[in-house]
């Protein structure tokens, strides 16, 4: 049984590392601006952007106003959304006449989707209408993953600029996002779900009598074009409540590997950006190693456990085993079509990414099988991460890497040539440590609150376990929400909104100031002294790093919720 799986997330990673490499050396020449095969169509439409927004493309910025810049541009859109929203019920492309969304439901959709998390605390074709959904959300997939991309090019413009105060220009680095990389790749997948089944039209609901005599509403509308932006762009809000589960999102098992691989694919391949943009490719391939190991730990366990399945079953005389007449472990809340394997690979990918996606409900997975999307989301999405968060998040535990390795050999710690002082590891830290903060201190006012309690549907750990994710998903800017949680209230819209926002433009400010000090730096020379990170040893050190710094911030907490539900289950088979 397991060898079928391991046969599938090997070969997933295969094709992982083959899209990869060609993207990320793709990207590295979008971003440094030399010629591409699609310059004579874009650069055109490019200068007319420029010209009409009034950008001096020339001109880059220092860190401060690049972060400004990405502020501004996110707020505003921000606020468009929001009235959007709370005015759909006026504006066309509205053929099922729904009414206004919420003020605090609305807010928390604004947040959601402009920080690139996309949670949804509502059923998306009962409350937005096709304008609010194309305009708005899917405007939004594409210019909140081009933000992140934007940050993580300006990133390693920091690590590997020499005595510079400039990293880019926000401007020109969110178009050239957008038109290079996001758009095209995007036609390209659209046609292909759409060519597998996936509606993309403008018409009204259909109605449609069952079996039964009942009469169906059967939701359509522009799916395909949302749902290939929402993986690749590593978004996740779907278009209908039941999300990648949905056949008409996921119709079929070709449309499953492409919507995995697209989630994947631009995190990954930012990690070959890095080792171009350095000059040193082996400097991208440890951060990818160091990824796929973190990947391939998390499916595998998950895996083991869904196919486990629950033991407290065998107690009561039924037979869970794989056979010829059932695929055995635990099926609840998956889709036959999928099965156990593909469905803990999409829970896995969609949490080691801030994509949030899913083709089954993860309030249904074992308790160590929920503990494995909760634990991709606490190391801070850095297994390939969200479009550019996982590129920039690894780059901050490297240099907490680096940092422990000075200390164990006596030096002061280098990364890229680039000294690590007092500065970049205080900027490091506050990165690492605003993280944990925004996770722990709301989810424990929501269990000391009557409105935090409220929402949950189980009592007990797996309860806690619930509000825990919550706030987790919502800091680490994912939405994939464990399914079992009452969230569209005013308690949790209002938190959980707030949370998105901090997780998103709290992070980015100080690894952007780390970016800023260390593109001033001055290279040093290597010497026998340097410890090298681009080698086994280094993706050793840093997988450990990244490991204990997790299970030291966050196993208290796990050990309330799955740790505890995991041991109550296995206690229960013994009697």
């Amino acid at each position: 049984m397991f060898e079928n799986a391991a046969l599938q997330i090997g070969l997933f990673i295969a094709l992982v590392t083959a899209i990869s490499v060609p993207l990320g050396l793709y990207m590295a020449r979008v971003f440094a601006g030399e010629p591409t095969i699609l310059d004579p169509a874009l650069r055109p439409l490019e200068r007319v952007i420029y010209r009409v927004c009034g950008v001096h493309p020339e001109a880059e910025q220092n860190w401060v106003e690049y972060a400004v810049s990405m502020l501004l541009f996110s707020m505003a859109g921000m606020l468009v959304l929001y009235a959007l929203e709370r005015l759909q019920q006026f504006l066309p492309f509205n053929p099922q006449h729904l009414g206004a969304v919420a003020p605090d439901l609305a807010f928390n959709t604004a947040a959601s989707f402009t920080t690139n998390t996309n949670w949804q605390a509502y059923s998306g074709e009962t409350t937005m209408s096709y304008l609010t959904q194309m305009a708005g959300l899917a405007f939004h997939n594409f210019v909140s993953a081009a933000a992140g991309i934007a940050v993580a090019i300006a990133v390693i413009r920091g690590f590997v600029r020499r005595s510079a105060r400039i990293i880019g220009n926000f401007w020109v680095d969110l178009v050239r996002a957008t038109l290079w990389v996001l758009l095209p790749i995007c036609a390209i997948l659209t046609l292909m779900l759409v060519w597998q089944g996936v509606p993309e039209n403008l018409s009204p609901y259909v109605r449609a009598k069952t079996v039964e005599g009942a009469t169906q509403v059967i939701a359509q509308g522009p799916v395909a074009s949302q749902e290939a932006i929402k993986e690749l762009g590593t978004n996740g809000g779907g278009f209908f409540n039941a999300n990648s589960a949905h056949p008409y999102e996921n119709p079929t098992p070709l449309t499953n590997l492409l919507e995995v691989l697209a989630i994947f694919s631009i995190g990954a391949a930012l990690t070959h950006t890095f080792g171009a943009m350095a000059g040193d490719r082996r400097q991208g391939w440890a951060l990818f190693v160091t990824m796929a190991l973190l990947f391939v730990l998390g499916a595998a366990v998950a895996t083991w456990s869904e196919q486990s399945g629950n033991p407290q079953f065998a107690t009561l005389g039924i037979d869970t085993h794989a056979s010829a007449l059932q695929s055995g472990g635990n099926m609840e809340g998956k889709e036959v079509r999928f099965g156990i394997v593909d469905s803990a690979l999409f829970a896995t990918v969609t949490t080691d990414t801030s994509c949030g996606a899913v083709n089954s409900m993860h309030d249904s997975l074992t308790p160590l099988g929920g503990l494995v999307p909760l634990l991709n989301m606490q190391i801070g999405e850095i297994i390939f991460g969200g479009v550019g968060s996982g590129l920039y998040g690894m780059l901050v535990m490297a240099v907490l890497a680096v940092f422990i390795a000075g200390l164990m050999v006596g030096r002061t710690p280098e990364y890229l040539g680039k000294k690590i002082e007092a500065r970049e590891m205080k900027l490091a830290m506050l990165f690492i440590l605003i993280f944990p903060a925004l996770i722990l201190l709301p989810a424990g006012i929501a269990v000391a609150t009557k409105a935090g309690l409220a929402g949950i549907s189980n009592p007990g750990p797996h309860g806690f376990t619930q509000i825990l994710y919550a706030f987790t998903e919502a800091a680490a800017n994912n939405g994939s929400a464990f399914a079992g949680l009452n969230a569209n209230t005013l308690f949790y819209n209002v938190t959980l909104g707030a949370v998105m926002l901090f997780g998103r433009f709290m992070m980015m400010i100080p690894v952007l100031a780390l970016a800023g000090s260390l593109a001033e730096k001055k290279a040093v020379p290597p010497s026998a002294g340097t410890f090298p990170t681009n080698g086994a040893i280094f993706v050793v050190l840093l997988t450990g790093v990244i490991l204990i710094v997790a299970a030291l911030t966050f196993f208290p907490a796990d050990a309330l919720g799955p740790i505890v539900e995991q041991l109550a289950m296995l206690r229960h088979q013994l009697y």
